[in-house]
């Protein structure tokens, strides 16, 4: 027979105990202690249990959590505990045999419910502990998105957001403790959102407006980024992060980091990919953050300092660019240093770093490219092509 664990971890919705299962039900019978947060022990009412209220913040309960082990402990948490909720932050120092979860419908689940949307299609966030500029990589005419925001003024905060982004016309449901006696659902656009509201409370957005939209192709572009001229262009930046070959749960070293174009990109091509940029110029490094802040991405590492030096114990990248302070000392630390399996890719642009990259290649293999770019440009009253300097670009597996 198989031994009941000492956690359980339910999921409780906004009409209580009236909306648990038979086997949540079962939990609490037989649990001598039940934690949750003072919002979730008042939906469940008086149990047989005694009710520790978690302590904020939320890592001061952890500890307290651990203390009970050993005995029938339930933990309430907001619907589905492992969907943007605190399941996975209590499970991560349990061993798997320690708990179980018994979850209810999710914020999302409840919200598509009520709209009628499909909700494999629809984007699911939640906000409430995070910058609402992660939505921006998703704000496209068309869009639909749920949200989940920390409390009643986040919604305004949100409508104005999206006005200065372009998009108030984008529709909005603000729905307010779904699924119980309180459940109220307002709709508005973004520019005309006036009501007050209370926690707790998603958003459904349906986007609208003529807010630019990020594409999801390589090489977006450059007036997307403040730069002081210290940026790989467009194209090359293309080119560049073609080569570099984003996937999913990777990390990059964005070395020469200058506005940090690499580094975004590099993470605004999956939501799981990680990157750090090192930039030796303290204005350069404060650039790089404010372009990975308007542009949502905020998995981004930023280390001000020289290359190879400010390189040391960072965790292993699985890619490497370097696009400034390219050496031989730098080249020969990485090719060291480095795992097996890691991707490097270097651009140069001056002829002197055009023989670093044409002596490695020579050693290490890899496949050099020359990029030459022109662009039509006013020649007296008629036009001409006008060349760009010819990047040289390395791409080699260590």
């Amino acid at each position: 027979m198989v031994e009941t664990p000492w956690l359980t971890i339910i999921g409780l919705g906004e009409d209580g105990p009236e909306g648990l299962s038979a086997a949540s039900r079962d939990a609490l019978m037989q649990a001598k202690v039940v934690m949750g947060p003072p919002r979730h022990l008042a939906l469940l009412g008086e149990t047989g249990a005694e009710q520790v209220e978690w302590p904020v913040p939320f890592a001061d309960g952890l500890p307290l959590l651990l203390s009970l082990r050993g005995q029938r402990v339930v933990v309430l948490a907001s619907g589905d505990p492992f969907c943007f909720g605190a399941g996975n932050v209590i499970v991560a120092r349990l061993d798997r045999h320690e708990w179980r979860a018994l979850p209810a419908p999710s914020t999302f689940s409840l919200a598509a419910a009520q709209l009628g949307w499909r909700l494999e299609e629809t984007l699911c966030l939640g906000l409430h502990a995070a910058p609402l500029t992660r939505l921006r990589p998703h704000l496209a005419s068309g869009a639909r998105a749920i949200v989940l925001l920390r409390d009643g003024q986040a919604p305004h905060d949100l409508a104005a957001w999206l006005c200065a982004q372009g998009f108030g016309e984008t529709r909005m449901a603000v729905m307010e403790a779904l699924g119980g006696p309180r459940q109220r659902i307002t709709e508005a656009t973004a520019q005309n959102l006036n009501d007050d509201f209370t926690h707790p409370l998603c958003v459904a957005l349906e986007v609208a407006g003529n807010g630019s939209a990020l594409p999801r192709s390589s090489g977006i572009d450059d007036n997307l980024f403040e730069t002081d001229g210290q940026i790989t262009k467009r194209p090359i930046r293309a080119l560049t992060l073609s080569a570099l070959e984003p996937r999913a749960g990777l990390r990059l070293w964005d070395i020469g980091g200058g506005s940090g174009s690499i580094a975004v990109e590099w993470l605004l091509a999956h939501p799981t990919t990680q990157a750090v940029a090192i930039e030796p110029r303290a204005d350069r490094a404060a650039t790089i953050r404010h372009n990975a802040d308007r542009l949502g991405v905020d998995r981004l590492q930023i280390i001000q300092g020289h290359a190879p030096e400010a390189l040391t114990g960072l965790p292993h990248p699985d890619a490497v660019f370097i696009g400034g302070g390219l050496s031989d000392g730098l080249l020969e630390h990485l090719t060291t240093l480095l795992p097996k399996g890691t991707r490097l890719v270097a651009n140069a642009v001056t002829l002197e770093s055009e023989a670093l990259l044409a002596s490695a290649q020579a050693r290490l293999g890899g496949a050099l490219l020359r990029i030459e770019l022109a662009r039509a440009a006013p020649l007296g009253s008629k036009r001409g092509w006008k060349a760009s300097y010819p990047v040289v670009q390395w791409t080699v597996v260590l």
